[in-house]
């Protein structure tokens, strides 16, 4: 899947630690945790996570627990990633934008419909 076709900013591994403020390595165990997913991108084939994903220096409010539903209903992380960003009428926007403005209960819910 084309990612830059659904999401405009990206941020590299090291610039989520700085704008967390944590250490590179803790940034990189979000990753590894499922509290965030990344792609890897460009010629160095690095990670890098949209920057959508955070808001006033955090994790957007129920992102990891919508990511935890996405995964429980089988969907792996490009899946969860293409889910997230791809506009849905009925919510209306993205499941992204909706977490983002704090819809966060609906966008649960539909990721949990999911795994039945």
């Amino acid at each position: 899947m084309d990612f830059d076709v659904l999401i405009d900013e990206w941020l590299a591994l090291p610039d989520v630690a700085t704008l967390l403020d944590i250490p590179f390595m803790q940034a990189r165990q979000l990753v590894n945790d499922h509290k965030i997913i990344a792609v890897r991108r460009g010629d160095n084939n690095a990670l890098y996570v949209p920057a959508v994903f955070f808001q006033d220096g955090a994790i957007v409010k129920h992102l990891t627990g919508t990511l935890n539903l996405l995964r429980d209903a089988g969907y792996n992380d490009d899946e969860a990633m293409g889910w997230l960003f791809t506009a849905d009428e009925t919510l209306p926007g993205s499941p992204i934008q909706a977490l983002v403005e704090n819809r966060g209960t609906e966008v649960k819910r539909r990721a949990q419909a999911l795994g039945f």
